[in-house]
């Protein structure tokens, strides 16, 4: 696509990219106008189309790549005990959201604004990253080493409770990351009956 005369492609479509994150995440995507995203990147609205079709295949990229980071990111070794899995993916993931809690956010509250094909597509990227752990929960019952009725219920649960730390954390807060880890690895010992 051409480019607004002036602009900077490396600078103007990360600056889209980050301004429209945070206008989602902190207004909604629905109220979020394009002129509005291009007032908060120092555009004019007409120059955001040189960079993106439309508001809706932003807010898809936007998602895509938030769980393409968190897939890339993610590393189990199947090799190791599950508890010790099950650990690393509890610690991870409250790192991980927290690094990145408007994305988070973005990916949890706007995934029903997609369009069909495009939910289909972010879908199945999440779906990826629960069937690690997953994986992991029914190691975990295999080896004897934790007790469960339904591995894919525990782990939407888990993933739930271990996303909510977005909701309350801040940073300089009572707690700092590592004691909510260990508090959030106790939850999820006695969660899949490992205590």
């Amino acid at each position: 696509m051409a480019r607004t005369q002036g602009s900077r492609a490396e600078i103007t479509g990360p600056l889209i990219r980050t301004h429209a994150l945070q206008l989602f995440a902190r207004q909604g995507y629905a109220a979020v106008s394009m002129r509005q995203i291009a007032a908060a990147v120092g555009v004019q609205a007409g120059a955001l189309y040189s960079y993106i079709p439309d508001k809706q295949a932003l807010l898809a990229d936007l998602l895509e790549s938030h769980m393409q980071d968190l897939l890339d990111a993610w590393r189990d070794d199947p090799a190791l005990p599950a508890l010790r899995r099950l650990e690393g993916f509890v610690r991870f993931h409250i790192d991980f959201s927290l690094d990145h809690s408007d994305a988070v956010f973005l990916s949890y509250m706007e995934l029903r604004n997609l369009t069909p094909d495009n939910h289909h597509r972010i879908v199945a990227l999440r779906e990826r990253y629960e069937t690690a752990l997953e994986v992991i929960l029914r190691d975990g019952v295999t080896s004897g080493t934790m007790r469960l009725d339904d591995p894919r219920l525990t782990t939407m649960a888990l993933i739930a409770m271990l996303t909510g730390v977005t909701n309350w954390y801040r940073e300089g807060g009572r707690l700092d990351r590592q004691r909510i880890g260990d508090i959030y690895w106790g939850l999820v010992r006695g969660a899949v009956g490992a205590d």
